[in-house]
């Protein structure tokens, strides 16, 4: 059984048990269907775009050369071949969504590391880093056109049924991630704001993930939607986890900087549930984030704090509960997620698959 960090730093056992053998076995299907096809759709882009993209995705280092660089979890995948089956239909029905949601995601990630000013990503620099800016920026809007181009060129009344599912989670998306920049520059962000963000930024997609499978295989909406909530209450419960990890997790397993949330002044749910807690701690920890905010050159000033400085900022979020709040979250909203899966007819064995990715969000340290 996996262990977490738990709200003291020790470490402790979840309550929830994980497959991790089925789970890893689900991700690798996701990654051996998905990759070649990916890859294919990438070799599109008219140079230097192609290379670009093929840096990012891992498969070829700063110089060119072939690489075995981590291509991230896949879990977006896994969830859009586990959704056409749970509609009835073979995996591979689904595997256009899962291409179209992948290149969709990294679209994303090309974008949210230039404007986060990330210089590291699966443990290696990102785009904009090693290409510049302007290629991040192309990239990114040529793999968001290809996520539509590989569902639409299916030709089928399903196909556009799918297509307009992905452009809304994408408007979303985009939303949360505009919400997301403003609220740096707020001097305070309540609790449900950042859960709407959050549902935006990351539920939004893994909605879309596990429900477009399940459309380009046939299912009605009724059965689309129901999975869509699965879907969104899971991409809550990871980014309670992602929100954890970006202040406390280990950069060995992260592949970013000690503290990354803090440095970026992210008014992540720890942050944002100990503001709106009582006590010495969390109001201490307002008046230091009101003094960063009226700062002129604000992120470059954090930039320049030391690791002491960062671990007590920390410790204050700890102490106020922003920490186990955020860890309780998590929880509340992996079963919501579960719960919806009970709510229409699938076969059992995806049932299961898709409850054990969802207890893998949960406990995952990386």
């Amino acid at each position: 059984m996996s262990t977490v960090t738990g709200n003291r730093g020790e470490t402790v056992t979840p309550a929830i048990p994980v497959a991790t053998a089925n789970v890893s076995a689900m991700l690798a299907r996701g990654r051996t269907l998905v990759t070649p096809v990916l890859r294919e759709a990438v070799e599109r882009l008219a140079p230097p775009m192609n290379t670009v993209a093929a840096y990012h995705f891992g498969w070829i280092d700063a110089e060119g050369n072939p690489a075995a660089g981590d291509g991230g979890k896949a879990v977006r995948p896994a969830l859009a071949l586990l959704s056409a089956e749970a509609a009835g239909a073979a995996a591979e029905v689904g595997l256009p969504g899962a291409v179209a949601v992948e290149l969709v995601h990294n679209f994303s990630l090309l974008h949210d590391d230039l404007m986060d000013g990330d210089e590291q990503r699966r443990h290696r620099d990102t785009v904009w880093k090693v290409h510049g800016p302007e290629q991040a920026i192309l990239v990114g809007d040529a793999l968001f056109a290809l996520a539509n181009e590989v569902l639409l060129e299916l030709g089928t009344v399903d196909a556009g049924r799918a297509t307009r599912r992905l452009t809304a989670a994408t408007r979303r998306l985009i939303d949360g991630q505009a919400q997301d920049i403003a609220y740096e520059q707020r001097g305070r962000v309540n609790v449900q704001e950042c859960l709407d963000m959050e549902g935006n930024k990351t539920g939004a997609l893994l909605a879309c993930s596990v429900s477009i499978g399940a459309v380009l295989g046939g299912a009605d909406d009724r059965m689309a939607d129901t999975l869509e909530t699965y879907g969104y209450h899971l991409g809550l419960a990871f980014q309670a986890v992602d929100d954890l990890l970006g202040i406390w997790g280990d950069p060995v397993a992260t592949g970013k900087r000690p503290w990354s949330d803090l440095r970026q002044r992210k008014k992540s749910l720890p942050v944002v549930a100990a503001l709106a807690a009582d006590g010495p701690a969390s109001e201490r920890l307002a008046r230091i984030l009101a003094a960063d905010a009226s700062h002129v050159g604000k992120t470059d000033d954090i930039a320049d704090f030391d690791e002491e400085e960062f671990a007590s900022r920390a410790a204050l979020i700890e102490e106020a509960g922003g920490r186990e709040w955020t860890f309780q979250e998590a929880r509340r909203q992996h079963a919501t997620a579960v719960a919806a899966l009970h709510e229409v007819d699938m076969p059992a064995a995806v049932r299961a698959q898709l409850v054990a990715l969802a207890d893998f969000v949960v406990v995952r340290e990386g």
